[in-house]
């Protein structure tokens, strides 16, 4: 879900926006492509402008150029960091393709229903309306079981969207599309300054454990999942990007582990060891495995 820049230029009220030259929007689109798998393509320079322009007044730069040296040359990582999450499009929401919640509900959980232990992981979570999403369906379905049962590990890019799962507080407007008897069953209502808001109550937010992750990174997890979701991200990767992460994600899947991708993307002519269920919804060959795992410490 945290997503490289796209859609409109926003607007830039603390001055004009300084225009990219070609050398160095293809300097950033090979850095931002090297280090995290996005693929800004021609046309995006604009946009990237528009993006990058407050980090560099925050910096003090003049120029791209020097902003981009600072990027590489910062060896604490923390400027490379704070450029993808301002190229970062946190566009999610609670609910969002809700076909694959029933899907879990109906086809998958009944299944796992048995394990002393049930980890699922959302491998690009966001600002968190996902992971909570997947508690809530947890909660609605196996009540208090699911608290003592199930836990759900989260991950993404963005530092800046990471927080902001932590913190749990969203708008009362997200929640447009929850039914309304998850608002009083798993949300504290804000009250003075925090009216029109809601937290996330605490038993559920103890269930997901946020973690910084880059996809396009190796990385290792020290169980298989029977669930992983990793939705509207990789439709902004091109084809041998896509094609590592979802081979790094099916390494991480149990046999018999489901694979949920979003539903405006599509694994077609992306090599991969899957098998297709319906759309945007993929399984690992193999019998499910019923026993549980062992959760990082």
């Amino acid at each position: 879900m945290s997503q490289p820049a796209n859609g409109n230029v926003p607007g830039n009220a603390a001055g004009p926006v300084q225009r990219l030259k070609p050398r160095e929007f293809e300097a950033i689109r090979r850095l931002a492509y090297a280090e995290f798998g996005l693929d800004l393509r021609n046309g995006k320079e604009e946009l990237v402008a528009a993006r990058l322009n407050k980090r560099m007044r925050a910096g003090g730069f003049n120029s791209f150029d020097k902003y981009y040296e600072h990027v590489v040359g910062d060896a604490s990582g923390e400027a490379l960091i704070g450029m993808i999450d301002a190229l970062a499009t946190n566009h999610t929401s609670f609910m969002r393709e809700a076909a694959h919640f029933d899907f879990l509900r109906g086809k998958v959980l009944p299944g796992l229903r048995g394990r002393p232990r049930i980890d699922i992981w959302s491998a690009a979570c966001s600002s968190g309306e996902e992971p909570y999403t997947l508690a809530f369906t947890l909660w609605d379905l196996w009540g208090a079981e699911a608290f003592r049962r199930v836990r759900i590990l989260a991950t993404d890019i963005s530092t800046k969207a990471l927080a902001a799962g932590k913190s749990a507080v969203y708008a009362a407007e997200r929640f447009s599309t929850v039914p309304q008897g998850w608002l009083r069953q798993f949300l504290l209502r804000g009250e003075g300054r925090w009216e029109g808001w809601y937290r996330i109550k605490p038993e559920v937010r103890s269930q997901v454990e946020f973690a910084r992750l880059n996809l396009v990174e190796p990385f290792s997890q020290p169980i298989r999942f029977p669930v992983i979701f990793c939705r509207n991200v990789m439709i902004y990767f091109d084809k041998p990007t896509q094609e590592a992460v979802v081979n790094r994600l099916a390494t991480h899947l149990e046999s018999g582990g489901y694979l949920f991708i979003g539903h405006a993307e599509s694994l077609t002519g992306v090599r991969h060891g899957l098998t297709y269920v319906q759309p945007a919804i993929y399984r690992k060959p193999g019998p499910e495995v019923q026993q549980g795992g062992r959760w990082p410490t």
